[in-house]
């Protein structure tokens, strides 16, 4: 894809500007760190296009404060102050842990992701925000507490042009094959390796 012109042109119908402007579905996964910082960085682009923006965090504790989220939030409270921008919304799906396991059963945990993704699907019927990112969502799905098929039907059926994203380790095979654009992460070298904990402003 050199300089950002497509090797081949589908034979779809489409005018260049329709094919430009469909909506996508982009999914994050693999081993390395990366996947959710990249997805932030679409929503930042995503807020200075005017873009609604919905982040919804399937995973982590409800008290972990990542920068990301501080700074997205004090761009909505822009956006609501002088309408530059876009709106912003940020939430996190029920109780929430990392790789620790925390409060609540697994059953807790699987109803609080089940009924996050179930608030997802009524915003993209009502076609609420225009880029969703879904942080950490392939882990739900991976464990079985959110039933794949029903994600994959109701993204293909989405209306409007809502961009979504997806990040998280694992994700499954089908959703792979429903996307517009997957990214996998992939180790080279990284600081643990040395012994070297995360660090704030790079880590969170």
């Amino acid at each position: 894809m050199p300089q950002g012109q497509p090797e081949t042109v589908p034979d779809d119908g489409l005018t260049t500007r329709q094919r430009r402007n469909r909506p996508l579905l982009v999914v994050h996964t693999g081993e390395m760190k990366g996947k959710s910082t990249a997805a932030f960085g679409m929503a930042l682009r995503g807020w200075n296009a005017g873009f609604s923006i919905g982040v919804f965090q399937f995973v982590k504790s409800a008290k972990w404060k990542v920068g990301e989220e501080t700074a997205l939030r004090a761009l909505g409270d822009v956006h609501a102050r002088t309408g530059q921008g876009g709106a912003v919304e940020w939430h996190k799906m029920g109780e929430g842990w990392s790789w620790a396991r925390k409060q609540g059963s697994e059953d807790d945990h699987a109803a609080a992701a089940a009924e996050g993704w179930a608030e997802i699907a009524r915003r993209l019927a009502a076609q609420t925000h225009d880029l969703y990112v879904l942080d950490e969502f392939t882990y739900p799905l991976d464990w079985g507490w959110v039933d794949v098929e029903e994600v994959v039907t109701a993204l293909r059926q989405r209306p409007g042009r809502q961009h979504v994203v997806i990040t998280g380790r694992r994700a499954p095979s089908v959703l792979v094959e429903a996307a517009d654009l997957v990214v996998e992460m992939t180790k080279v070298k990284h600081p643990m390796d040395a012994g070297q904990k995360g660090q704030r402003g790079i880590e969170w």
